[in-house]
């Protein structure tokens, strides 16, 4: 393995609430780090010419921002944006402290999670001194390198700017309707997080290879990063268990490979180290995904993509849901009266605006 994930996938005050361990966050996440980085130390100084990584882990928490646990009452949330900010915030800098090398938002079933995850990130960077920058040596290589799950190839990130520790991002697909949990299409799923300089963005979890394949697909042929993906070994059995080889799971995932899908290949859920061990032996025999040329389209998503073009017919954009410009909006805001505040913008839309302007700033 080139990278050994964090054991921190529920490392969060709130997800760890539930086991009234909130004040030994910053512990676990830091000594997991710490532990990987000792790992990882150990074997970079036994062959210097493969390095390897520390990504720490940042999972979805057990609460979602998008979507209501009560079927009663479809506007209650069980956590707010800002507290998933909070809690990820300190998730972040723990892993930065026991040194972690890149950050992996991973297994996202709520972009809006996935979303708070990263602007922790983007808040911890921007109040740190700049990390190296991608381009050194020790990340120009022309191989797939293992990971603890994964498997990828460093070069300079596919983006630039300001110096920063690189980010992976991953989405859970969760069945056949090819939508995340809170119902957004793998492409507006891209389309929402890709306002941050990723080093790539992928899917994992909740499927098999074979099953992941058109989603993964549609990454290769969209993303301006570079992509992953780390199935599960098949579907789990009537006893939860999973039942795919290692050669059944690394068959499949060739593919990927020979159709230049992907820059970063693995494994999720049943995979053990023989399933990476034979990935890594069928990766290294193919390069890696090459980056799509920019399309300089604009992209805008909700549950669906929607992209405008010059082939694009006029597009409508309401833009009542405006506190400074609809005096009506604004009231219903300060009065606490979001049920009518979203028939507003409800109106729109049955009116025909394809695009609705929400601004909260007075």
């Amino acid at each position: 393995a080139d990278i050994i994930e964090t054991n921190t996938f529920s490392g969060t005050t709130i997800a760890m609430a539930d086991y009234h361990m909130e004040d030994l966050v910053y512990e676990l996440n830091y000594e997991s780090a710490r532990l990987a980085r000792e790992a990882c130390d150990k074997y970079t100084a036994m062959n210097p010419d493969k390095p390897r990584f520390v990504a720490g882990s940042i999972g979805p928490t057990n609460r979602t921002a998008s979507l209501s646990p009560d079927v009663n009452d479809p506007g209650y949330r069980a956590v707010t944006f800002d507290e998933l900010v909070d809690a990820y915030y300190e998730q972040v800098q723990a892993l930065a402290d026991g040194g972690a090398d890149l950050f992996l938002v991973e297994t996202i079933f709520d972009t809006l999670n996935a979303k708070a995850a990263l602007y922790a990130i983007d808040l911890f960077i921007n109040q740190k001194p700049p990390a190296p920058q991608w381009g050194d040596n020790r990340y120009d290589r022309n191989k797939f390198p293992i990971i603890n799950g994964l498997v990828w190839k460093y070069t300079n990130s596919p983006v630039g700017g300001r110096g920063a520790a690189p980010i992976m991002v991953s989405g859970t697909i969760t069945d056949a309707s090819g939508r995340t949990l809170s119902g957004q299409t793998t492409e507006a799923f891209l389309t929402s997080v890709s306002h941050m300089p990723l080093l790539s963005i992928g899917l994992n979890c909740a499927l098999g290879a074979d099953l992941m394949r058109p989603y993964v697909q549609t990454l290769a042929n969209q993303a301006p990063f570079f992509t992953s993906a780390h199935p599960n070994a098949g579907l789990p059995n009537e006893m939860g268990e999973y039942d795919q080889s290692p050669d059944e799971m690394a068959d499949i995932v060739e593919g990927f490979l020979k159709d230049n899908f992907i820059n970063i290949i693995g494994g999720c859920c049943g995979t053990t180290p023989p399933h990476i061990k034979a990935i890594a032996e069928v990766a290294a025999k193919y390069g890696p995904r090459d980056l799509p040329e920019n399309d300089h389209i604009q992209k805008l998503s909700g549950l669906e993509p929607l992209k405008i073009t010059k082939e694009t017919n006029f597009v409508n954009i309401g833009e009542r849901c405006n506190v400074t410009g609809s005096k009506k909006f604004a009231r219903l805001v300060r009065e606490s009266k979001y049920d009518e505040a979203i028939s507003v913008a409800r109106e729109q839309v049955e009116t025909g605006a394809q695009v609705l302007d929400i601004n909260m700033d007075e």
